[in-house]
Formats: C-alpha cells, sequence, structure tokens
C-alpha cells in the first residue's frame, strides 16, 4: 500500500474519534458560557457567528451558492433541527433546573431512536450484534451518568429534553435523506443561519438577552463556535455522507463517558467504579454496532 493511501485511510479512521473527543467538549463550553447568558440568547450569538464566518469563507473561496431553492429549503430544516431545536433544547432545560445527567439519558436514546427509523425510512439494516451493541450503548452511559442523574427540572425540563432528542434524530435521518449533496461550506452557512434566526425569535419574545461579556464567556463562545460548530458539526456531516446513519450515531454513545472523564480533570468531578464500568460497555456497544 502506498504511502499516501495509508495517511488517507489513517485520517478517516481518525475521524470518529476526533469528533468525539471535540464534541465532548460543547458541555464544558456550555457549562463555562451559560452562567454568562440565557440559553436562547447565547445560542443566538453563536449561531449567527458560525454563520458570518462560513459566508465569509465562501465569498473568500468564491463558492456558489444554490440556485435551487429546495437546496436552501433542506439545509435550512436541517439547522433548524440539529442546532436550534436540539441544542436550544437542551441548552433550556439545564437552565430550568435539569441535571446533566437527566439530559444526557434523554438525549442518549438518540442512536436507538435513529436505528430504528433509519430501518424504516432509509432501508438500513442491521445485525442482531449491532442491536446488542446499541442495547449495550445505552446501559453503558446510563451507568456512566446514573450517580450524578439529579433534578428533572419538572415536565418544562422533560419535555425539552425530549423535543431536542427527536429533533436530533430528525435532523440525521433528513440530512442522510436529503442533504448529503450538497457543498458542507454552503450547507453550514444556511443551516447555522436558520438556527441564528429561530434563537433571536425565541430570545427576543422570552428572554431579556442580556450577556455579562466577561474573558470566560468570550472564550466559551470563541470555543463553541470555531471547535464545535464548525469542526464537530463539519466532521459530523462527513461522517453521516460516508456511513449508515445509524452508525454515526452510536458514536453519541461515546460522549457521556468522555465528558466524564474530562469533567474529573478539569473540574474535580468524581468518577465512581460503576461510572468506569459503564464506560467500558458503551465502548463495547458502539464496536458492535460499527462491525455489525
Amino acid at each position: 500500500m502506498s504511502a499516501p493511501r495509508t495517511l488517507s485511510s489513517t485520517l478517516n479512521a481518525s475521524i470518529p474519534i476526533i469528533f468525539v473527543l471535540l464534541w465532548s467538549t460543547g458541555f464544558i463550553g456550555a457549562k463555562m458560557g451559560m452562567p454568562h447568558a440565557e440559553p436562547f440568547t447565547f445560542l443566538a450569538y453563536r449561531f449567527t457567528i458560525a454563520s458570518a464566518i462560513f459566508v465569509l469563507l465562501l465569498l473568500a473561496m468564491r463558492v456558489p451558492w444554490p440556485k435551487d431553492g429546495r437546496t436552501w429549503m433542506h439545509a435550512a430544516i436541517v439547522g433548524s433541527m440539529m442546532h436550534g431545536i436540539y441544542l436550544g433544547g437542551v441548552f433550556f432545560a439545564v437552565k430550568n433546573g435539569t441535571s446533566g445527567g437527566i439530559s444526557a439519558l434523554i438525549v442518549g436514546v438518540q442512536p436507538l431512536l435513529t436505528a430504528v427509523f433509519a430501518g424504516v425510512l432509509l432501508s438500513e439494516r442491521l445485525s442482531k450484534k449491532a442491536w446488542l451493541g446499541f442495547i449495550l450503548g445505552f446501559v453503558g452511559i446510563s451507568l456512566v451518568v446514573w450517580h450524578q442523574a439529579g433534578d428533572t427540572g419538572g415536565w418544562v425540563g422533560i419535555s425539552s429534553c425530549i423535543a431536542g432528542l427527536v429533533a436530533v434524530t430528525a435532523a440525521t435521518l433528513y440530512q442522510k435523506r436529503f442533504a448529503t449533496s450538497i457543498d458542507l461550506r454552503v450547507g453550514s452557512a444556511i443551516q447555522f443561519a436558520a438556527a441564528a434566526v429561530l434563537m433571536w425569535v425565541l430570545a427576543i419574545s422570552s428572554e431579556t438577552m442580556v450577556v455579562d461579556w466577561t474573558g470566560e464567556a468570550i472564550f466559551a463562545m470563541a470555543w463553541l463556535v470555531l471547535v464545535l460548530s464548525i469542526g464537530a458539526v463539519t466532521l459530523l456531516y462527513i461522517l453521516i455522507r460516508q456511513g449508515a446513519a445509524s452508525k454515526v450515531a452510536s458514536l453519541f454513545y461515546l460522549v457521556p463517558p468522555v465528558v466524564a472523564v474530562e469533567m474529573y480533570f478539569l473540574f474535580g468531578e468524581t468518577l465512581s467504579m460503576t461510572a468506569l464500568i459503564g464506560m467500558a460497555i458503551a465502548v463495547i456497544g458502539v464496536a458492535l454496532v460499527t462491525k455489525g
């Protein structure tokens, strides 16, 4: 095998690992940024900045905008669900008292939900080994977050998390079905713009829109825009293009264990033996899904 081909294979194999690592840091960025702004206002600024960066990139690279209105519609729908409703729902729930453990458990159903609907809508077929992997993955993340489940946030928090769960599942399937042919740079610009419009509407109608622009808040915003909205989301769409939606979704099982480890080193949060066992089970589950 030639050196360029070996390097290419190595880079492709590392994309899922890099994606999980980057995506997991979003929870740290949210933990740093949320005390300084209301959720919809914070996300509105984040998505606006991300969209502006992609627009400037498109102009600098002279990338043509799509002339088909349907392309704009597909990208806007994915953006509204993937970024707006999903993140908006989770951020709103956390702001209203839902613990990170509860929100992680609810959103953690996403890989299973994606697998079920991918079989119905995208004709993706999974082996018994893969289904076992999905179940093990959910058991694993449940063990990781169970010790820190905490408050539910009432029906408001639970329903917000469920809305986020449904949105991110639908966005993954919709992206795979209708939007894989859209240029990633163009698609991202439209998606973040659509999500920004949704967040500004919610912020203007329900929040004070006051932001305490401390150094911590600025760092959190910069990190969430550059690392998450641009880096991690781009990798997610690359993975969706390259593989089955259900297999890509299984990677989300690895996020809570990685977050737990990051919280341990950065904020001194404890790691129980139950959590460590859960991490091992989640890794085994994802391995079974990607192999099966």
